[in-house]
């Protein structure tokens, strides 16, 4: 009886464990995307918002997300990103934001 319940605690730990892990490699995922996606938007954001936004879409699509907003503030792009986790029956969305923009001053450190 305390091998089944043995056995049984292990299969569930080890069921915890795949979904933590893939809860958190999306998250991952989710962060990359936003960061590629507003620093491909902020490469484009002299050619105007709209331009920036279709490029933030291509990148965060090609980075398994899907854009939840893009913001364009001067020189500034502001992005929002979602990508879902998929563990078994266990699905959900995890979200990351990310903000590219140039350098404001360069400072040599002396």
């Amino acid at each position: 009886m305390f091998m089944c319940m043995g056995a049984a605690l292990v299969l569930a730990l080890t069921a915890l464990a795949i979904h933590l892990g893939a809860a958190v490699l999306a998250r991952q995922r989710a962060e990359t995307a936003a960061d590629l996606a507003a620093l491909a938007g902020a490469a484009l954001v002299l050619q105007g918002p709209d331009l920036v936004c279709a490029g933030v879409v291509r990148v965060a699509g090609a980075n398994g997300a899907t854009v939840d907003s893009c913001v364009v503030q001067g020189t500034d792009v502001l992005v929002s990103v979602a990508a879902r986790v998929q563990a078994g029956p266990i699905s959900g969305t995890v979200s990351a934001r990310a903000r590219a923009g140039p350098v404001l001053r360069i400072t040599d450190g002396g």
